[in-house]
């Protein structure tokens, strides 16, 4: 590699070197992108008709107008790709350290991800963990496109995205106990231990290239089940000032509440007539809108949705809503509130007249919802 010569830049008297969140207008640089339904189908169309590619792939992203063209996403950290399958194809074998949530919007089929095979549907999620092979059947004799989110522009931007093309169909990481020291960890220069009564700690090597392994699954979240327990959510009336959601849940993610390590997918119902408060939050926020018809105003701005569209309606830190028309609405949210929430940046104001709060290290936000 060539010599490289950093630069200085000074800020001598610069209280920060980043604007603060009053003084940050992020929906100025990446505002709120709207992806109609025509769009969507005519792309459909133009895939479909492709010969089939040699790693079977056909594929478009969507971009948004603001994004670095090295580091292409619909939001700063996430990645929207469409892939359409045709009847009885198949893709050849992948893997990446990108992790993916996947929703499939047209058709049905199979994914096969380290020997496990999901057997999807319209409308069911599902998630893909780190470098891990995988590849996707249309094992049915109509057309099958699928949403895919990726976190792989955060990657990107930090020159770390690999991709594997056909990896052995075993490959996976091997994770290996490490064998635990003879002496006592309390005590040994090989143990952790406090150096404070704060909880300041001091960790060796041998700990931090081993630290405690958590299984990371391809989990499934068929939509006949979500939507019979999202549905119930429609009874809550209009007092109600939450969102009438459920997070599809990976349990590995632990308390950053995500679907992947990097970002979560919700189901909403908004029943009929519904207007969300407004409120923000540094997490940016797509939303594809499968059923039903409305409106979100995002930074003063109205922007008019129907079904089949898709939206980045939350741009980060942009005050924002949500309204549905005469009939109920069903949509599918990808956010990156867990990146944020292990970052401790997921700065979240659900009430425009209350205080932010800082989620996850500090206490947060409750609705009126009655317990039971």
């Amino acid at each position: 590699m060539a010599e490289t010569t950093a630069l200085v830049l000074d800020q001598s008297g610069s209280e920060n070197t980043a604007p603060s969140p009053d003084a940050a207008k992020p929906a100025q640089d990446w505002p709120p992108v709207l992806i109609t339904r025509e769009t969507i189908d005519l792309e459909i169309e133009r895939l479909a008709d492709l010969p089939r590619p040699a790693n079977g792939r056909r594929q478009v992203q969507f971009v948004h107008p603001s994004a670095n063209p090295d580091t292409p996403g619909l939001n700063p950290g996430v990645r929207l790709t469409m892939e359409v399958l045709l009847p009885r194809e198949e893709t050849t074998p992948i893997r990446h350290n990108s992790t993916q949530v996947n929703f499939c919007i047209r058709g049905r089929g199979a994914t096969i991800v380290s020997g496990k095979q999901i057997h999807f549907n319209q409308y069911d999620v599902w998630n893909h963990p780190s470098f891990i092979p995988y590849r996707h059947v249309n094992d049915s004799d109509d057309l099958h496109v699928r949403f895919t989110y990726s976190n792989a522009p955060l990657l990107e931007m930090l020159k770390v995205h690999l991709v594997e093309e056909n990896p052995p169909l075993g490959a996976e990481v091997t994770v290996v106990d490490a064998p635990e020291p003879t002496s006592n960890r309390g005590n040994s220069p090989y143990g952790t231990f406090p150096i404070d009564d704060d909880g300041a700690l001091l960790m060796p090597y041998e700990t931090l290239i081993s630290p405690p392994s958590v299984e990371s699954k391809a989990l499934h979240w068929p939509w006949a089940v979500v939507q019979e327990n999202i549905d119930k959510l429609a009874a809550l009336g209009k007092q109600y000032i939450g969102r009438r959601l459920y997070l599809m849940y990976n349990p590995m993610t632990g308390r950053s509440n995500g679907t992947t390590p990097s970002f979560f997918a919700t189901m909403t119902i908004r029943p009929p007539e519904i207007i969300d408060r407004p409120h923000r939050h540094v997490s940016s926020a797509i939303n594809y809108y499968f059923r039903g018809s409305g409106y979100s105003v995002v930074e003063g701005k109205r922007y008019e949705w129907r079904a089949g569209d898709l939206m980045v309606s939350a741009p980060g830190w942009a005050v924002h809503n949500h309204a549905s028309y005469d009939e109920p609405v069903y949509e599918l949210t990808v956010q990156d509130q867990p990146l944020h929430i292990m970052m401790e940046s997921l700065l979240w104001q659900e009430s425009m007249k209350a205080p932010a709060a800082i989620l996850g290290s500090s206490v947060g936000f409750a609705t009126n919802r009655q317990a039971g």
